[in-house]
């Protein structure tokens, strides 16, 4: 069996290793544009915060690729696939063949129109390595640094560099940080954290245009400065799956199999469009332990075994500068609160189920209300009021707490 994975980020991985729990034989090839061995995407801000060096960037030991006897293509890129042909073309021409396909070929920085953008000399996006590296060579301890976003890989950038440089700006149009994680109470909450450190914020406001390295807001505001991260969003990568004939909305549309409607073509990660339980619709879940779990499940079903992944909920965790925070499932129905002046903790709840939450800086075990969710555990057949303010397994009946322990071992 050939096996071929376009792709070497989490999903890809992930596929690796669910192949080789079914099939220890068969060849597989990776075939990645970015050209490092594969690497933990959320640690390049951790690099530039000095927490971690070079090596422990690595999201797998240097001799993952040998051990699971994978031809790994780095520093390729692939051009097309031809499904009846069963091939990816690569950018030289040359031909790979294949039985079963993965694509996992992520996303791209999204950076919008403004005037004047493409006569900024410094200016970066930060997702890859490459980004980062890149980033790291210009900046100064007299820097002023404009980050254009607000969300989760904005600020991470934040925290990165804030130490190394003179100041830090962040703009977004959004009326609050991280939108489409936190509400707005919970934003504040993480954005005080923020403010303390120095970081100057202008919310509800975007840059219209950039002349002489100063960027020009819509509500006319002037902010000089001498480097621009833009880390407004991304965009899924499509355009191959949608050349081999895979029907493609947002992102790339997959079955709980994870495969695509064309046969034999699978993907996971980024620009995969699967089954979100919390919502009972489909949409792009652009998470790491998504892009796991398809990328797993993929990988068994491409070596002849029969996995399903049908629980997605979107789920978040990060930290900023000490404040943590994890979300996960849709903030809708009753909310039930547990609020401190340093912790935070709020949960959703909807035809007598918990649908969703978030908390900052309150985490012991959290895992219970995920489970919650994902297994859609009704109300009242626990003791939601204990699992309220100490969520513990004696919550749950006897035989739950059985079949829970069951699960762990």
């Amino acid at each position: 069996m050939r096996y071929v994975i376009i792709g070497n980020g989490t999903a890809a991985i992930a596929c690796i290793e669910g192949i080789r729990s079914v099939d220890t034989e068969g060849d597989i090839t990776l075939i990645s544009t970015e050209s490092r061995h594969c690497y933990g995407r959320p640690l390049i801000s951790y690099y530039l915060l000095g927490r971690v060096d070079e090596a422990h960037l690595d999201y797998r030991p240097r001799d993952f690729y040998i051990k699971n006897n994978v031809d790994a293509m780095l520093g390729v890129t692939a051009t097309a696939i031809d499904p009846e042909g069963k091939s990816v073309t690569l950018e030289d021409g040359t031909k790979v063949p294949y039985d079963k396909l993965l694509i996992a070929t992520g996303s791209r920085p999204f950076v919008p129109h403004a005037d004047g953008y493409e006569t900024v000399e410094n200016k970066f996006t930060f997702m890859t390595y490459d980004d980062m590296k890149a980033l790291e060579a210009k900046l100064t301890p007299e820097a002023r640094v404009l980050v254009v976003g607000a969300g989760l890989i904005g600020l991470k950038c934040v925290e990165g560099i804030l130490d190394r440089v003179k100041e830090v700006t962040v703009v977004d149009l959004a009326d609050r940080i991280m939108p489409s994680v936190l509400d707005a109470e919970g934003a504040a909450m993480v954005k005080k954290v923020l403010d303390k450190k120095g970081v100057t914020f202008y919310l509800s406001d975007c840059v219209s245009a950039y002349k002489d390295n100063t960027a020009i807001l819509r509500s006319g505001r002037e902010i000089p400065f001498d480097i621009v991260v833009t880390a407004v969003g991304v965009r899924p990568n499509t355009d191959l799956a949608k050349g081999a004939g895979c029907d493609v909305n947002r992102g790339v549309i997959i079955d709980e199999h994870c495969e695509t409607s064309v046969k034999d073509i699978y993907c996971a990660g980024d620009c995969s469009e699967g089954y979100d339980k919390s919502i009972n619709a489909k949409r792009i879940l652009a998470l790491l332990p998504n892009a796991s779990f398809q990328g797993r499940c993929a990988g068994i079903n491409m070596a002849g075994g029969d996995e399903k992944f049908t629980n997605a909920i979107p789920m978040n965790a990060m930290g900023f500068f000490g404040c943590h925070e994890l979300s996960a499932g849709a903030y809708d129905g009753e909310c039930i609160s547990r609020i401190t002046e340093d912790t935070y903790k709020k949960l959703y709840v909807k035809n007598g189920k918990l649908i969703g939450f978030i908390l900052i800086n309150d985490f012991e075990r959290a895992g219970i209300y995920t489970s919650l969710i994902r297994d859609e555990v009704p109300l009242d057949t626990v003791d939601f009021d204990l699992l309220i303010d100490k969520p513990q397994l004696l919550a749950f009946s006897a035989d739950a707490r059985k079949a829970k322990l069951a699960r762990k071992v």
